[in-house]
């Protein structure tokens, strides 16, 4: 009896455990637009666009972010889609910001902070002289880093690319793609939001296609195979949509990637919104799923989930 009741301690035991793990989207029901996590140190740390400062939550679990610790670690003019990145012992945000009054003013920015992410920051520098939004870094294991942006080319939103010389110092700009197929350009042609991962040798690059105001705003994908040149167009392969409006979430875009605290899985957090006309404003939320792989070595990302289900969370929680 006394084993029985022993084993069974146990089983209530490690139910908690795995309950625990489980969570539920949204994670951040409103400014949850252009999400962007990273694991660690035994916490998630989530960035979204608030609009008039930077922020940061941080929790032990997926779930946990929903009431975390927040922290306002930057404020300035209209500050938007922030992401955090680690270089050589220091944290850096890379962000958006210009004038509300005149979207033409928008660049991206650097704030440099120190060991801890979870700290004030100091301003580094403006990556460019002209407009671009959305910056994000795509590390190259033979080519070192490089900053990629949503920027005009031809009149259209596009994606650029340039060598990251140092965390705030960009080197030649190179566009990378241009919005030419008919799913990038619902209400407009539109490239934006990218955001790197990295399976099996090659390099992915999401981005968010068409104009953020209709529910067509989705998830198109870049594939380096790891050769070639990356900074050069031909060295790229387009696919797309890869992730579009299900279940009641529209506009699903604007993602990023983050590993399982065991380092095992690649997650996906993006935002959408319930609107079904589509929204680029406060309106929208941030959600999670695990990014899944097809029997040929590509990126299976599923569609967005119904609201409110219970859903297990990133291994090694």
């Amino acid at each position: 009896m006394k084993f029985l009741q022993t084993l069974s301690t146990a089983v209530l035991a490690l139910s908690s455990l795995v309950s625990a793990a489980n969570f539920s989207n949204p994670l951040k029901k409103t400014d949850g637009s252009d999400p962007h996590i990273v694991w660690t140190g035994g916490y998630y740390y989530l960035m979204t666009t608030t609009w008039t400062n930077l922020q940061i939550i941080r929790a032990k679990t997926l779930e946990g972010l929903k009431t975390g610790e927040k922290k306002t670690v930057w404020t300035d003019t209209n500050t938007n889609r922030p992401e955090l990145h680690y270089f050589d012992g220091v944290w850096y945000i890379y962000y958006t910001a210009g004038s509300s009054a005149n979207l033409d003013l928008q660049r991206p920015h650097v704030l440099k902070g120190g060991a801890d992410p979870f700290q004030s920051y100091s301003y580094l520098a403006t990556l460019t002289s002209t407009w671009g939004i959305d910056g994000s870094i795509v590390r190259f294991s033979s080519w070192g880093n490089y900053f990629v942006w949503s920027c005009m080319s031809d009149s259209l939103q596009s994606l650029c690319i340039a060598p990251l010389t140092s965390p705030g110092k960009i080197g030649a700009t190179k566009v990378l793609s241009q919005p030419t197929q008919s799913w990038e350009k619902n209400g407009a042609p539109v490239m934006e939001g990218p955001a790197a991962m990295y399976y099996g040798g090659k390099t992915y690059l999401t981005y968010s296609a068409s104009y953020c105001w209709t529910a067509q705003y989705s998830l198109g994908l870049l594939t380096w195979s790891g050769s070639g040149d990356p900074s050069l167009s031909a060295s790229w392969a387009k696919s797309g949509p890869v992730f579009t409006s299900a279940n009641s979430n529209y506009g699903p875009g604007h993602n990023g990637f983050f590993t399982s605290p065991d380092g095992k899985e690649i997650w996906n957090v993006y935002h959408a919104t319930a609107n079904s006309a589509g929204a680029c404003d406060g309106n929208r939320y941030t959600m999670a799923q695990k990014v899944n792989w097809n029997s040929n070595g590509t990126p299976n990302f599923g569609t967005p989930g119904k609201l409110g289900t219970t859903i297990t969370g990133p291994s090694g929680e």
